[in-house]
């Protein structure tokens, strides 16, 4: 083993810190948020890179990235603008509706070189598309990017906040490309293309956008990961789900944390695929736990692998 293996991994996190007010609760959101959470967990050395306001909320979400052992110091504080918030509604049938605030303290996250300095150093650089819906944060993110060793692109997509130019811009970007199989088959839409097929997706969306690695999540069918030439597929876990908010903030998280120590594609697929299970039969995105209650589950839910 070298030196290299023994050094601890730091990953930058980048985009949305808020709140999501629920009508009997307010819980901690953002989907980078949940990614730095997750990959604490896994050892990793997470930075969280946002705004927030100069408020009772803002301050209440440093404290928790603090409590978490994530720096606040990177949470640049706003004076003009309040901390996020997006409002849960519950309609006929029991559905949610989610109204994401705009104007938000985490639209105007400023460049300065500090953070420059934190993403260069990084072994790797996580961002989605809801944060490039101001102009601000957008062209803050677009200087980060080219600042990052491995760029990984959490796509996210949460109408009506998306551009098919943004969108292009930053799949031209990323080396790694998180997508869900309804994402799949709106970008194959773009393209006229299958959106059945979704092999024949991916390999467009690689060779176009010269991406490396993708990972496409299929809910309650599992997950598949591509390479440039290979590919492998795991099922999902069986749970009573509770809660799927963060569920693939935390799929993410645990593939990012293993490729990053060393761990071959089907050992990081399996912690993705269960730590998504495991969130989703919790309450919340970020519920306590620890390895050892992962490798617990594990073992008692693993199922059969898919190849």
């Amino acid at each position: 083993m070298n030196s290299n293996d023994l050094k601890i991994k730091t990953v930058v996190c980048y985009g949305e810190v808020l709140w999501d007010i629920f009508p009997t609760q307010t819980k901690p959101g953002g989907a980078p948020m949940n990614v730095a959470y997750h990959l604490r967990k896994f050892g990793i050395d997470s930075r969280m890179i946002s705004r927030v306001g100069a408020d009772n909320l803002g301050d209440r979400l440093n404290d928790l990235l603090s409590g978490w052992n994530i720096p606040a110091n990177y949470c640049q504080p706003d004076t003009n603008h309040e901390t996020g918030q997006v409002l849960a509604t519950v309609m006929p049938g029991n559905e949610m509706s989610y109204t994401i605030q705009e104007g938000a303290a985490w639209d105007f996250i400023e460049w300065n070189e500090q953070q420059a300095e934190l993403v260069r150093n990084a072994d790797a650089f996580v961002f989605g598309s809801l944060v490039t819906r101001n102009e601000t944060s957008r062209e803050t993110l677009y200087r980060l990017i080219e600042e990052a060793k491995f760029k990984v692109f959490d796509i996210n997509l949460r109408p009506p906040f998306y551009s098919q130019d943004i969108l292009e811009y930053l799949l031209g970007k990323c080396d790694l490309l998180k997508l869900n199989e309804n994402e799949v088959a709106l970008l194959a839409q773009w393209y006229s293309l299958e959106c059945d097929d979704e092999v024949g997706c991916v390999r467009f969306l690689q060779k176009k956008f010269n991406i490396i690695e993708v990972i496409v999540t299929k809910g309650s069918e599992g997950a598949t990961y591509y390479t440039l030439t290979e590919s492998c597929s795991l099922p999902a876990y069986l749970v009573e789900v509770k809660d799927t908010v963060g569920s693939g903030d935390s799929f993410l998280a645990a593939f990012l944390a293993k490729k990053l120590h060393g761990a071959p594609a089907k050992e990081g697929m399996k912690y993705a695929t269960a730590l998504g299970a495991f969130v989703a039969s919790h309450e919340g995105a970020c519920p306590e736990y620890n390895l050892e209650n992962l490798n617990e589950f594990i073992t008692k839910k693993e199922p059969e692998l898919a190849f």
